[in-house]
């Protein structure tokens, strides 16, 4: 059994998809909003498809305040070193010291060349490497005099050394063969491959490991002085079908094997699926977590500290109706019924407050969902799905709680930059004109993201188990799309406000109708398809 100690880490691994740029902001967001500690991008520059992934990094720490970022990985050979090194410094320093660097030694080679970069074979592309990140830890040292490194793939004669980065970054490398994976352990801080690139799955990381721990020894260094992280992908569903194909419990179990046996400390789910991204946060992770530190304090206990021992809090057992829970809060009232448990969560009662003389529906007119058979019997894992639900909108409320704050804040003078700087840099905001309209425009795209989730995936899933619920439906969307119109009159009143700082009158009447507007649908929402979403269940890989 290896384990190197490190605290565990768990992240995704989104694709820097040009045409759906604001999708992979909103994507990193939610990865934070669900509790992730890390994100990553794959970096292929010489890819019109994709988003430059320096410049996308640099975009989402600005939207974001806690998660950390890195590339997964860089492409060295289109990447020259002393500017690298100063990008990454500039990075954390500007998020707050939460970026760490992934690097590649190269590949796609054809691509690479046809970009400006010099085509290497393996061997060169590893000594390369090497050379680069000598000139990187040389531009980040605070040692005096200029930076020299005469290589031969990187002459560097004197570079200045700076800036300084806001924490010591960590240089990751994605390696494989015995070349890399001894670099890697000669001079990297972390190891960073994918399980689906391992043709032995598993099994291969006892011999890669060996190599880098060897290579860490003849250094003079600690194997353990290298973390352990790695890419991951899988399918959530309700029966076994292989490793990480499965429910959230085997994931647990599986995951936790890989840490304590295989030293992996960093665990990055591969794909832009919100819903994976969302079990994997609140259901994986923290049991993982769990069995890890049982096992770290009671080292006897391997059995009792895994997934599934009654000492681990793991997923519990899949249910009768062989649905595995999405993740949220647990609902509040308790109500067993075997191994069941009647309906817990409660929609949020509309008050009827409205702040706007306009209106974008007849509330009147809505319809009402077919009542729930007598009786029901809601899973603890099933009904979770409709508790989420109250939990997102529960966020959206807050945040638009906050637009509306700091709208008021701005208006009226009563906080100054300084005496507001700790609670706005907590909102990943500063107290000026500009980060108005960002941060109104963040929250703008945000809500979008949700109800696009709702539509494409939640509603299609929800009309095909109750053809009842399709006038509901029919009519939520309806309310989304006018939704829609609201934010867009929001973003209109924002310009207008830009140009003119001194009148709020269109930025107010549109604020005072979206909070009216979204207040009432969220409330009639959660009173419609709370229960539906309770018996019917919702999870990836059902649709």
């Amino acid at each position: 059994m290896t384990d190197y100690g490190h605290e565990l880490l768990f992240g995704s691994f989104l694709t820097p998809s040009a045409q759906d740029a604001e999708q992979v902001v909103a994507l990193a967001q939610f990865a934070e909003g669900e509790g992730l500690d890390l994100v990553t991008f794959q970096d292929h520059p010489y890819q019109p498809a994709f988003l430059d992934t320096l410049t996308l990094m640099s975009y989402v720490a600005a939207a974001t305040s806690r998660i950390r970022i890195a590339g997964n990985v860089l492409n060295l050979p289109l990447r020259q070193p002393v500017v690298l090194a100063r990008s990454a410094a500039s990075l954390d320093l500007l998020s707050g010291g939460r970026y760490e660097l992934g690097l590649g030694a190269g590949a796609f080679w054809d691509a690479i060349e046809a970009a400006g970069g010099r085509r290497l074979s393996p061997k060169q592309a590893v000594e390369a490497l090497d050379e680069a990140i000598q000139v990187i830890r040389g531009v980040w040292s605070s040692e005096r005099g200029g930076v020299r490194v005469p290589g031969e793939y990187y002459q560097v004669n004197g570079a200045k050394r700076g800036p300084a980065a806001a924490h010591p970054i960590g240089i990751w490398l994605g390696a494989y063969k015995p070349r890399m994976l001894a670099l890697t352990g000669r001079t990297a801080d972390g190891w960073l491959p994918s399980l689906s690139y391992l043709p032995g799955g598993p099994g291969d990381l006892v011999e890669m490991n060996q190599r880098i721990d060897d290579a860490a020894q003849e250094a003079g260094r600690e194997p353990a002085a290298v973390r352990r992280l790695l890419n991951i992908g899988g399918q959530f569903s309700a029966a076994s079908g292989g490793l990480l194909q499965g429910p959230p419990k085997q994931w647990v179990e599986e995951l936790t094997d890989l840490a304590l046996t295989h030293g992996i400390s960093g665990f990055v789910l591969a794909g832009d699926d919100p819903q994976a991204m969302r079990l994997f946060a609140a259901e994986v992770a923290p049991a993982v977590r769990e069995n890890v530190e049982t096992e770290r304090r009671n080292p006897a206990s391997t059995d009792q500290g895994r997934a599934g021992s009654p000492s681990a809090p793991t997923s519990p057992d899949t249910p009768n109706d062989g649905r595995p829970s999405a993740p949220g809060a647990q609902a509040s009232v308790a109500g067993k019924a075997g191994n069941a448990t009647k309906l817990r969560a409660q929609p949020t009662r509309d008050d009827g407050v409205r702040l706007s003389s306009r209106t974008m529906w007849d509330e009147t007119t809505r319809p009402q969902a077919p009542s729930a058979p007598a009786g029901h019997d809601y899973s603890e894992m099933a009904q979770s799905a409709g508790q989420h639900l109250i939990d997102v909108h529960d966020h959206l409320r807050s945040e638009l709680d906050e637009l509306r704050g700091l709208i008021e804040q701005v208006k009226e003078g009563r906080i100054s930059a300084g005496q507001a700087r700790s609670e706005i840099n907590q909102m990943t905001m500063r107290q000026n004109d500009w980060t108005l309209g960002a941060y109104c425009a963040r929250y703008c795209r945000t809500l979008t993201t949700h109800h696009t989730l709702e539509d494409a995936q939640i509603f299609p899933h929800l009309r095909a188990a109750d053809t009842g619920l399709a006038p509901v439906i029919d009519r939520l969307e309806s309310e989304h799309r006018a939704i829609h119109d609201i934010l867009t009159e929001v973003d209109s009143a924002l310009v207008g406000y830009v140009r003119n700082p001194d009148d709020f009158t269109g930025l107010d009447g549109a604020v005072d109708l979206l909070t009216d507007m979204l207040r009432s649908h969220l409330a009639y929402e959660e009173q419609q398809i709370v229960e539906p979403l309770a018996r019917f269940g919702f999870f990836p890989g059902q649709l």
